[in-house]
């Protein structure tokens, strides 16, 4: 082996085998397949001023390269966290040098990270990219539209990168085992493609990862002086998956909403599921907690009022035990919440007269019903338990009972007091 390919060899695999052209980036097909939008600009050689966003491993820097590449433009990198107002004005003349010499094609300014970027930062470039004089282009892990200023949001499209595919990793995993030039294939280690799916579904969407872990396991085999990577392998190095997960990032959104929506739509299962993701990212199980009790609140409701005295109850002792139990008690609640009838009756009550309120119907209070007041009659003394008398000066209609579970009942009670509900809801 020369000197050169030793060298090679320092080199991480992921880094190998970046892709040198479109037809080898994996995955985002949404963004770069054959009719997609991102991909018909840059091959007819234009680069919109953009944010990539999406999580690690799926190619950002890579696609930021790669525009470059295919349009022929310059790159010039940025530190969002630490350049200088200076050095941008700097950069920002080297563009415009960049784009004469390149016969009016804009340099590309890339900045990883760029939710990073300071107000000041952002006020140095934004002149130079509205003129076109150069093109922004940023990449981050954060959601942009929560962490990136307005100002400078307005200014780009926003292009989401999502986690890769078991088939695209298992297909990147071969290629980087057979190419000799800037893979594995010197090895010449051999494997199943389910073994590759094995290894694929541990890596989290990840390509950085899985490819990393490949590295590791077909240079433990070469070591051994074995040619073959087998399940048992895999299994056996790599016992455990890559949790996307981080408290501090979108997935904390996306997870809590995945799991309230599971719920909300009956699946047990997969309320479950993401009740897991959100212990093995060490959520908080107070939050865990508290959108659990809003939800036995919003969206089971009245079909079942008893959910919510589960859901506290649960909360309560989830609090007095902690982990490693507290899974136990929340997978109970979360079951609970997703087996039970559902009614959001509650919820649209009290939004339907909050709409109210804002529209300026402040009643008084009957005076019968003031403390001070005369003429109030006490239901509990009518056989019924209940009376007919005015209780709002103008009556509005803002509950509307579920037909389901408990409310049912509830429904069927209350049309024996009061004829409004009879009536069915209108649609407005």
């Amino acid at each position: 082996m020369s000197d050169v390919q030793k060298n090679i060899w320092e080199v991480p695999l992921a880094e190998r085998m970046r892709p040198k052209t479109l037809g080898e980036f994996a995955g985002q097909s949404h963004l770069l397949g054959p009719d997609a939008p991102l991909r018909k600009i840059i091959e007819s050689n234009r680069t919109p001023s953009c944010i990539l966003y999406g999580p690690p491993g799926v190619g950002k820097t890579t696609l930021v390269r790669l525009m470059a590449t295919e349009t022929g433009r310059e790159i010039l990198e940025i530190n969002a966290v630490s350049a200088k107002v200076s050095e941008l004005r700097d950069l920002v003349s080297e563009a415009a040098k960049l784009k004469l010499l390149r016969s009016g094609h804009a340099a590309i300014a890339f900045v990883d990270e760029i939710y990073h970027f300071n107000k000041t930062q952002q006020n140095a470039l934004l002149p130079s990219v509205e003129k076109g004089d150069l093109i922004l282009i940023g990449t981050t892990t954060e959601n942009p539209w929560f962490e990136i200023n307005k100002t400078l949001l307005s200014r780009m499209i926003v292009f989401q990168l999502n986690p890769l595919t078991e088939d695209d990793l298992v297909s990147l995993l071969k290629r980087a085992l057979e190419d000799r030039e800037r893979g594995l294939g010197a090895l010449e280690i051999s494997t199943e493609d389910q073994v590759l799916r094995v290894l694929a579904s541990k890596a989290g969407g990840d390509a950085r990862q899985a490819l990393t872990r490949l590295e590791f396991l077909a240079g433990t085999v070469a070591a051994r002086g074995g040619q073959r990577l087998t399940e048992e392998t895999v299994s056996g190095s790599l016992p455990f998956a890559s949790v996307r997960y981080d408290k501090a990032s979108d997935d904390h959104y996306a997870v809590i909403s995945a799991l309230i929506k599971s719920i909300r739509g009956s699946d047990p299962d997969a309320a479950v599921y993401w009740l897991a993701r959100l212990l093995a990212g060490g959520e908080n199980l107070r939050f865990i907690c508290r959108r659990l009790l809003i939800s036995a609140a919003e969206d089971v409701g009245l079909a079942d009022p008893q959910a919510l005295s589960v859901v506290s109850a649960a909360a309560y002792a989830v609090d007095m035990v902690g982990l490693p139990e507290a899974r136990i008690l929340l997978s109970e609640a979360v079951i609970y919440l997703a087996a039970a009838p559902k009614s959001n009756s509650a919820y649209l009550a009290v939004d339907e007269a909050s709409k109210a309120l804002e529209k300026g119907d402040i009643q008084e209070v009957p005076f019968h019903l003031k403390p001070d007041g005369s003429g109030y009659v006490y239901p509990h003394d009518d056989p019924r338990h209940w009376t007919p008398q005015l209780y709002m000066e103008r009556q509005r209609r803002f509950y509307y009972p579920g037909a389901l579970g408990a409310e049912a009942e509830m429904g069927a009670r209350l049309r024996k007091f009061w004829r409004r509900f009879s009536e069915e809801k209108t649609s407005s």
